[in-house]
């Protein structure tokens, strides 16, 4: 790719527009390849590209070794695409974070989604040694001092400031409220401009979660909707990830269904339906059948 392609000025960001225009937003996620191929990642992404107004492209999720998060927002951008970096904390220090931000603010990739970042032992190379020099709010703090022209040690860029639209992830189903609210306000604070939850299961929670504490700051929030394959999947969630859920009489339904991934595409709509009601918009995450999302969304009338 030629150099200047992408200006490092203000460009058209539909994510970033959208959010301005108090629209419903629409993100889903997707992971880089397991190897040097992106073709299957890029048909996925075209495939979602009308109905998103942008594509997360996960950092080495659950501590797996995947392509680099922003190369492969990159090949988004080269396609057309909106991209939605994750930037975890558990594989850099502060030098690389920096290096890595300015980077993709020179090719355009300008959406960054901070997150900590799962722990190595939950992953494929236990072996490997984690840094988290920082964490997630200060991830977002260096975000907007890096906007602001300076470095993390408030020394100025004298090659330009870059142009990054930093977000961050909520769990309303948190339990301790006290510590939701606190890590929420640390976010907005650090300057958080949208967040997007974990899977959410317990609508009731996140209504609470929106009335009481989110709706004051007026930064949108996208429910996360994950797509439920079957029973099994459901009770493996259950069971491995942290904070998680999922009420028995979802699962029974699962079980009861003639075709269960289609009840899961009528569960994951219908839920869809729920979180219009309540926040500013959804995040879809169906992993490895994230073709299905476009129909999840027609039966929810989006």
């Amino acid at each position: 790719m030629p150099w200047g392609i992408y200006p490092v000025e203000k460009m058209s960001n539909k994510f970033r527009q959208a959010i301005a225009q108090g629209e419903f937003l629409v993100t889903a996620e997707v992971a880089p390849p397991k190897g040097a191929d992106p073709t299957h990642m890029l048909s996925v992404a075209k495939l979602l590209h009308s109905r998103v107004h942008g594509l997360n492209v996960t950092d080495g999720s659950r501590a797996v070794m995947r392509m680099s998060s922003l190369v492969s927002c990159v090949l988004l951008k080269q396609a057309g695409i909106e991209p939605i970096c994750q930037i975890t904390c558990r594989d850099r220090n502060s030098i690389a974070l920096q290096s890595d931000l300015l980077g993709a603010s020179a090719l355009g990739v300008h959406n960054i989604l901070a997150l900590t970042g799962d722990p190595v032992k939950a992953g494929d190379h236990q072996e490997a040694k984690a840094v988290f020099e920082l964490e997630s709010v200060r991830l977002i703090r260096l975000i907007n001092n890096l906007n602001r022209g300076v470095d993390i040690n408030q020394n100025p860029l004298p090659d330009g400031s870059p142009d990054l639209f930093p977000g961050g992830a909520i769990d309303p189903q948190l339990k301790s409220w006290s510590s939701l609210q606190k890590r929420f306000e640390q976010k907005i604070q650090a300057g958080a401009e949208f967040f997007q939850s974990q899977l959410i299961t317990d609508f009731e929670r996140l209504d609470k979660f929106m009335t009481q504490i989110a709706s004051s700051y007026g930064k949108p929030i996208l429910a996360g909707i994950f797509l439920l394959k079957s029973a099994k999947n459901a009770r493996f969630i259950n069971r491995y990830v942290p904070g998680v859920d999922i009420p028995e009489s979802t699962i029974e339904r699962l079980e009861k269904a003639a075709d269960p991934l289609q009840e899961g595409i009528k569960i994951a709509a219908e839920q869809v339906k729920i979180a219009k009601d309540i926040c500013q918009g959804v995040h879809m995450m169906a992993v490895k059948k994230e073709e299905l999302i476009p129909e999840i969304l027609d039966l929810a009338g989006i």
